[in-house]
């Protein structure tokens, strides 16, 4: 008879090493969105040329009345001054930056890098694009890159901020860049069956918080909002809709037929069409739809995006009563 064979020990599970340590201090727009705050973020364009001191301006103009603002990488693939130099100025001026960035003009490599050194400059906050294609541009000629897509930037980055791990992985010395990482969302864009869809995977791959395309149709909003939270994102990301204030009827019609991903109502562009004072009306929509999504669950704060127009951010603000500016 044969002795029963000794049960073999289990192993004691691997400990994990600890991730390195970040490096720096964290986001502050991360911090309010954590807090609870209605936070507002705003658009500032970089110049066409060495002309800094518009950039002075307009931080001069938005400071204290948004919590960060969105530096644009060459939008509409005009070249400019780049993100990176413009938020770096910001920094130092006071205003915090949510520096976007484009795949279209960088390999994951020059991705990566770029993230490094604004991260030195103290910057921390990064909105993830695709970018406009470069024939709408200044550079119709310009070849472009698409490495890599938004959703796989902002996968590229997360690995860098979560695990200090490259692209390549091998290891980020020194320790972890403190990012917030955001992403747009189009919510009323074409086909509407996969906007929540390819938000979901923007989550997955690191999307902190979304900026959308500017809101006007409020029921589609809300719908495609309903469908987010089914799918349990809205636990996992704050939202930040759009606000574009109109100028005029001419403006809107415009945008609805020349801009994707918007959707205008026929009864807003009557509505710019019944009044004389065009940009008073579109403040008017504009504080109305603040008000209005600040009641939606999931809704984190707004996107003011008066492009060229940062004079009216002020105004749109302390009228829709968002407690921002010098001594709220």
């Amino acid at each position: 008879m044969t002795e029963a064979a000794a049960p073999k020990k289990a192993k004691p599970p691997a400990e994990k090493t600890p991730p390195p340590p970040v490096v720096g201090p964290v986001s502050g727009l991360e911090k309010l969105i954590k807090a609870g705050s209605f936070v507002v973020t705003a658009e500032l364009g970089p110049p066409k040329g060495l002309d800094l001191e518009a950039i002075h301006k307009k931080v001069g103009i938005l400071k204290g009345w948004v919590d960060a603002a969105n530096v644009t990488d060459n939008q509409t693939a005009v070249v400019r001054v780049s993100s990176i130099a413009t938020a770096a100025i910001m920094v130092q001026q006071g205003l915090e930056p949510v520096m976007q960035m484009v795949a279209r003009d960088r390999n994951r490599i020059a991705i990566q890098s770029d993230m490094l050194g604004a991260t030195a400059l103290g910057i921390r906050n990064v909105l993830c694009l695709s970018g406009d294609h470069q024939t709408f541009g200044s550079e119709p000629g310009a070849a472009n890159v698409y490495d890599v897509d938004s959703i796989q930037m902002l996968g590229i980055l997360k690995g860098m901020r979560d695990d200090a791990k490259f692209a390549g992985g091998t290891d980020v010395e020194g320790g972890r860049p403190p990012l917030f990482l955001g992403a747009a969302w189009s919510p009323d864009a074409d086909p509407a069956e996969v906007r929540t869809l390819r938000l979901a995977k923007k989550v997955r791959a690191g999307a902190q918080f979304v900026q959308t395309q500017c809101i006007f149709d409020l029921a589609a909003f809300k719908l495609e909002m309903k469908k987010a939270g089914d799918m349990g994102l809205l636990d996992k990301l704050a939202v930040l809709p759009g606000i574009i204030p109109l100028k005029s009827a001419g403006m809107a019609k415009f945008m609805r037929k020349n801009v994707a991903g918007i959707s205008i109502p026929e009864d807003v562009v009557k509505r710019m069409e019944g009044n004389k004072d065009g940009k008073e009306e579109g403040t008017r929509l504009a504080v109305e739809t603040i008000q209005a999504v600040r009641e939606i669950p999931g809704v984190r704060g707004v996107h003011i995006m008066a492009i060229e127009w940062e004079s009216k951010v002020a105004d749109i603000v302390a009228r829709a009563g968002l407690k921002k500016g010098p001594g709220a």
